[in-house]
């Protein structure tokens, strides 16, 4: 049993209220003033009056064990998100061998529970090996595992027969489709960058907007015509956001992210001598930026997720065209979130939390997370107020590609706990 003193609660938009957390066999048991320490076997945590926060969900990490043990393993993604201020992550199915069967899966979620330190949640491939061919058996998967999230992130489905196939079954499960939206007739080869004036000024191959929402629109339409849940991954397009609002408002059950990196940056922001501003989708004009911001705020564009993709640094340093796409971002993106829109009065704190935990909870149906409740799990995060510089040498996940590395924020995680365990100590990592 935790008794967790004087921890800053978030009441209202940015109102606060000190309280006191009782914590016990994972779940929060009790909150208020003053809560006195009854039994001896409490463990006394003092929050020192800062902020505590539900913790974060991510619905979009690629954690690339099995199979791509270099850039990143279950055990150091995880131990990351942790750092970051996450305590449920999704993992992305573009390993080897990928989870579209049910031994594979089984495997899967084995390795899961020996090395991972906060809640990962998997989800199946969409198509077998994410070829976009054949699609998986989601009734078999869903009834052994209770697995209903579906991607084959990394890739578009090409084949629309395919994809329409595959709303019409993930519907029969109640599953969720998280899409990777990406038309490859759009795309050229050696393509590396947005389709602008970067792109013209560099002398590099653009991947244009259309290549994203061309069939985001389609996947629109499919989730419309089969009133299936879905969901799209990294949006970063203005017609994207704007064709989320129009099929929201004729009443197609969707939903949106958008990475930190897609709300902070633009095209503008590349050094071409950097691969790490190398990221799929690419990095757009401020025009879809504030696109983007807008959709966040005005509730189009649901929620932030990472993409975190990480990759060693040999592989990035291969150069703006030959390397691979991808950042690093699970370890600071909480942090540059509430930098750039809570310190700047763009977010109240209580919308902060919602971004970054309660919406994404209630949109992938983690029941029990998301909020700090009684009889909710405890997932918790203590944050404070701290100049800091993103030093990605100090990083706990192999991935070092990041473009942020030197660049400020003003809160650090001082700890975080994942159903009632401590899995992130700031200065005892």
């Amino acid at each position: 049993m935790i008794l967790i003193k004087n921890a800053k609660l978030i009441e209202k938009k940015n109102d606060c209220v000190i309280r006191d957390v009782l914590v016990d066999e994972g779940s929060i048991i009790k909150i208020g003033e003053n809560l006195d320490k009854k039994n001896l076997e409490v463990k006394i945590i003092d929050a020192a009056f800062n902020l505590l926060i539900p913790g974060g969900i991510d619905v979009h990490t690629h954690l690339r064990q099995p199979g791509f043990e270099k850039k990143e393993t279950i055990r150091t993604g995880s131990l990351a998100a942790a750092k970051g201020g996450y305590t449920t992550i999704m993992a992305m199915p573009n390993v080897i061998p990928f989870p579209d069967n049910i031994d594979t899966i089984s495997d899967y979620l084995e390795l899961i529970k020996k090395d991972a330190v906060v809640n990962v949640v998997p989800y199946v491939c969409i198509t077998k090996a994410e070829k976009g061919i054949e699609t998986v058996d989601y009734r078999a998967v869903k009834d052994k595992f209770n697995l209903r999230y579906f991607s084959d992130d990394g890739v578009g489905v090409q084949n629309d027969c395919v994809m329409q196939k595959a709303f019409e079954d993930i519907k029969k499960v109640d599953g969720i489709i998280s899409a990777h939206t990406e038309d490859m007739s759009y795309r050229k080869p050696n393509s590396c960058v947005h389709d602008g004036e970067f792109a013209k000024r560099n002398n590099l191959v653009g991947i244009p907007s259309e290549t994203e929402y061309v069939q985001l629109k389609r996947d629109l339409e499919l989730a419309k015509k089969t009133g299936v849940k879905y969901h799209v991954c990294h949006v970063s397009a203005k017609k994207s956001v704007e064709l989320l609002r129009k099929y929201k408002k004729i009443g197609a059950d969707v939903s949106a992210e958008v990475t930190i990196h897609h709300l902070l940056l633009t095209e503008d922001d590349i050094d071409v001598n950097n691969a790490n501003y190398k990221m799929n989708p690419p990095l757009r004009s401020k025009i879809d930026r504030v696109a983007l911001i807008e959709g966040l705020l005005d509730g189009t564009v649901d929620f932030i997720a990472n993409d975190h993709a990480p990759h060693a640094e040999d592989e990035k340093a291969e150069g703006m065209v030959a390397a691979p796409f991808g950042i690093s971002t699970i370890e600071n993106a909480i942090a540059l979130f509430y930098t750039n829109f809570v310190k700047t009065g763009k977010i109240t704190l209580e919308d902060f939390v919602k971004y970054i935990s309660s919406k994404p909870a209630e949109r992938f149906d983690f029941n029990n997370k998301g909020y700090i409740k009684e009889g909710y799990d405890a997932d918790l995060v203590l944050i404070k107020e701290e100049d800091n510089i993103i030093d990605k040498n100090s990083f706990i996940t192999k991935g070092k590609n990041t473009p942020f590395d030197g660049v400020g924020v003003s809160i650090v995680t001082e700890w975080t706990m994942c159903s009632g365990e401590f899995v992130y100590r700031r200065n005892y990592v």
